[in-house]
């Protein structure tokens, strides 16, 4: 099962490890995950497109994959790097092993390589490109490949994850005692989410705090959704997370500087959040080697809560002009949520429905719920 796979990054670091998954060449942004579980759903959310992620739990692949904890319809990363792969999965729930998936939806996994080394590298350097390839070895052509590659700022990832029709969403969140998905009764709380890469346990809680879930692609028209809006039809909408570099979608951002100017009660997460920031007139700006865990503590409202992390742009500190901070970082002091003055506007960086991590933000979606409101 295991191949040879040889990588090189952009300052200069050449190794040979092995592969598992799909055979190929591809080209990634480096990040490293600090989440203890759920390698599936990392790998299969939507805002690691363009983005090897390296795990730093050396132990990958005990508990297999399953249909019920895919965060969207495949992987969407460039691959996954570990330590150590299992690769036969012991869990009740396993369905396939990780190899089994990776090769399902056409996506590289490389292991027998020192994880905690390209941690330490990408904690001190930075995130980096990187091209992996089971195809050549030769140090140069690798090089030239990468040189001639596009950066992430230069991609634009959410035209890849995004759906390309409108759908709706009305299934709750995982119970533990029925091994199912919550049903959820039709609302007359109607609201429309921006897919920009949404996970699927975001659509959960939404439809789980009682509101009837209508997703729309990435090239929304903000004055379809306002007509909708104004003649009672829908009470709110939803940002999305997703991948990417926010301040290169220009187009999305004057859509939603149309709906900032309307009345209509707005909440966001992760690339949603940057995109508000952007769009009210505060640009966003890259983090060293971003933040993403399942461990990272926020204060909010003199309480800390456990979040979720993922993401490598953060909002300015200069946008307290407009907004009021709501949630800090505890790790760095960077902006975790804002409540936009004057207006039914609010949004987060961390992500509270977790999948994985733990669940200590899930009140945010009562919050929206709360907000929405129908004729």
């Amino acid at each position: 099962m295991k191949k040879r796979v040889w990588l090189y990054f952009e300052n200069g670091l050449y190794i040979e490890a092995h592969s598992f998954g799909a055979d190929k060449e591809i080209v990634g942004e480096v990040v490293f995950n600090t989440s203890m579980t759920g390698y599936q759903e990392i790998a299969s959310d939507p805002s690691y497109a363009g983005q090897f992620v390296v795990f730093s739990m050396p132990e990958i692949g005990i508990v297999g994959t399953n249909d019920d904890d895919m965060q969207s319809s495949q992987l969407w990363c460039s691959g996954i790097i570990v330590r150590n792969y299992t690769a036969t999965p012991s869990n009740y729930r396993a369905q396939r092993s990780l190899h089994e998936l990776l090769l399902k939806h056409d996506c590289m996994g490389i292991c027998d390589i020192d994880t905690r080394q390209i941690v330490q590298q990408t904690r001190d350097q930075g995130s980096m490109m990187m091209i992996a390839s089971t195809k050549t070895s030769d140090k140069e052509k690798l090089k030239d490949i990468l040189a001639n590659s596009d950066k992430i700022a230069d991609m634009n990832l959410i035209e890849k994850v995004s759906t390309k029709t409108p759908y709706t969403h009305n299934r709750g969140i995982w119970n533990h005692e029925t091994k199912a998905f919550n049903d959820t009764k039709k609302s007359s709380k109607k609201i429309v989410v921006v897919d920009f890469g949404v996970k699927t346990a975001i659509l959960d809680e939404l439809a789980q705090s009682g509101l009837d879930v209508s997703v729309v692609p990435s090239t929304f028209v903000a004055s379809d959704i306002l007509d909708e809006f104004h003649n009672g039809r829908i009470g709110g909408v939803f940002l999305s997370n997703g991948p990417g570099d926010p301040l290169s979608l220009k187009k999305e951002q004057e859509q939603i500087r149309q709906l900032i100017d309307s009345d209509i009660p707005i909440f966001a997460i992760c690339l949603g959040h940057q995109l508000l920031s952007i769009a009210h007139g505060y640009d966003t700006y890259k983090l060293k080697f971003g933040q993403h865990g399942g461990n990272h503590p926020v204060l909010s409202d003199g309480k800390v809560e456990i979040t979720a992390q993922n993401h490598n742009y953060n909002v300015p500190s200069s946008i307290q002009k407009i907004a009021d901070i709501t949630h800090r970082n505890l790790f760095d002091d960077t902006i975790e949520g804002v409540q936009y003055k004057d207006k039914n506007i609010f949004s987060v960086q961390h992500h509270p429905e977790a999948s994985p991590g733990p669940a200590e933000s899930r009140y945010i979606f009562d919050k929206f719920a709360n907000m929405v409101s129908c004729n």
